[in-house]
C-alpha cells in the first residue's frame, strides 16, 4: 500500500498570514497528510501547522484503554453467567477500537489549520474531508480544553465558537504553548476585525 501525497509545509513568511509572530510548531508533524485522488480537495498557499506528535499516545492510550475495558467486560460476562453471545456485540466494538487504533496516526497527520488575512482554514480527513475556514470577525469564543491524559503529554484542544454552529471548529492536539499562543493571536485579530480597526 502506498503512503497518500505528501505535502511540505512552506516556510512562514508567506504573506497570507495575520500572525505578529510565527506559531510554534516545535515538536509537530512536518508535512500534511492528502488523499492520492486528483478530486481531492486541494491545501492552497501558505504555512499549514499540524498537531503534535503526542496526540497520536494520547489517542492510542484513550483507546487502547477502552479496548481492554470491553475486552474485561466481555470475559467477565462469558465467565460468570456463560453467555456466549456477549461476544458478537463486544466483537464488533473490539474490530471498531482496533481499526482506531491502526489508523490513528495517520489520521493525525491529515489535520492541520493555516492563519489567512481573514479567516482560519482548519482542515482534516483523509477518505472523508472536512475544509472550514472561520472568518476572524465572526469567533465569539475561543476556548482551551486538556483532560488528565492531555495535561501529562503537555497538550490541549482549541475550540472556535462562531454565531453559526455548523462552523464551530476543534483543533485538537496542540501544545500547551502552541494552543496559548494561537488563542491570543486569534482573540486580537477578531476584536480588530469587529472593531473595523
Amino acid at each position: 500500500m502506498q503512503d497518500a501525497p505528501v505535502h511540505d509545509s512552506p516556510v512562514h513568511d508567506s504573506p497570507v498570514h495575520v500572525a505578529a509572530e510565527p506559531i510554534d510548531d516545535e515538536g509537530t508533524f512536518s508535512q500534511i497528510r492528502e488523499p492520492r485522488s486528483e478530486n481531492r480537495l486541494p491545501l492552497g498557499d501558505g504555512t499549514w501547522h499540524q498537531l503534535a506528535r503526542q496526540y497520536v499516545w494520547v489517542q492510542l492510550i484513550s483507546s487502547g484503554i477502552v479496548f481492554l475495558l470491553v475486552l474485561g467486560a466481555a470475559l467477565a460476562i462469558w465467565l460468570i453467567v456463560g453467555a456466549w453471545w456477549v461476544w458478537i456485540p463486544a466483537g464488533i466494538v473490539l474490530v471498531i477500537l482496533a481499526i482506531t487504533l491502526v489508523i490513528t496516526p495517520r489520521q493525525a497527520r491529515a489535520y492541520g489549520y493555516q492563519l489567512r488575512d481573514d479567516d482560519l482554514v482548519f482542515r482534516k480527513g483523509i477518505l472523508w474531508q472536512r475544509v472550514v475556514a472561520v472568518p476572524y470577525g465572526r469567533m465569539q469564543l475561543v476556548d482551551i480544553t486538556h483532560g488528565p491524559l492531555d495535561r501529562g503529554f503537555g497538550i490541549a484542544q482549541l475550540k472556535l465558537v462562531t454565531a453559526a454552529a455548523t462552523t464551530g471548529v476543534a483543533i485538537p492536539g496542540l501544545r500547551q504553548a502552541a494552543a496559548e499562543q494561537l488563542r491570543d493571536t486569534l482573540i486580537a485579530v477578531a476584536e480588530t476585525r469587529r472593531t473595523g480597526l
